[in-house]
């Protein structure tokens, strides 16, 4: 993106990354449109590209948008005095839908991004991937009690289920046709949450 994109209200800039996030969700990132994006974002299609000069960056710049927009909302002091492991995720996962409020397609997008193997946009955005999420645990699951795990239990592997569990709801959500109903999605996020707590935690801490 340029400067002139930088220096755009930050109203604008969400109203033009929240079009680019639901063009992409609802699209593979060959048939999305930049006409569709530019509409819905309220400006011309010479104008998207002005900011961001082609459509592969306009892709590559609004995943990252997502990243920071995931990190602002979780990074606080509160987070790294958390300790427990599902209370940790339960704490970012209240802050992340809180986002969705102004962003209903922040997840959708996110769950596209991350299922994009066969796309075009594959090879850099799996670069990206890969570091971010690495970033991601280390930073912000390095104060955890790992003591009150099963021996044998990793808990990258319990949030890696945890994140396939919350993907399958939204596909099913998609595929009935129902909207993405943010109280819902909590109330299924805290059950999956207490039946993995129970398999994975010493009976003590459970």
């Amino acid at each position: 993106m340029n400067d002139a994109f930088k220096q755009l209200p930050e109203e604008k800039q969400l109203a033009i990354f929240n079009a680019s996030m639901e063009v992409f969700a609802k699209n593979d990132y060959k048939k999305a449109s930049t006409d569709d994006i530019a509409a819905k974002a309220g400006i011309s299609k010479g104008l998207l590209f002005y900011y961001f000069h082609n459509k592969k960056t306009l892709y590559l710049e609004t995943y990252d948008y997502v990243m920071r927009v995931g990190r602002a909302a979780i990074d606080d002091p509160h987070l790294f005095e958390i300790t427990d492991f599902f209370e940790l995720l339960t704490y970012a996962t209240e802050k992340k839908l809180h986002i969705m409020t102004k962003m209903p397609y922040l997840y959708d997008f996110s769950l596209r991004t991350f299922y994009s193997e066969k796309e075009e946009i594959a090879a850099p955005l799996k670069e990206k991937m890969g570091s971010d999420i690495a970033e991601i645990y280390q930073v912000y699951f390095q104060n955890i009690d790992r003591s009150k795990f099963v021996d044998g239990v990793d808990p990258i592997q319990v949030l890696n289920m945890l994140t396939w569990m919350a993907d399958g709801y939204i596909h099913l959500q998609q595929f009935t046709g129902n909207t993405h109903n943010l109280e819902s999605m909590m109330e299924a996020f805290n059950t999956w949450v207490q039946l993995l707590k129970k398999a994975s935690y010493k009976e003590e801490f459970q």
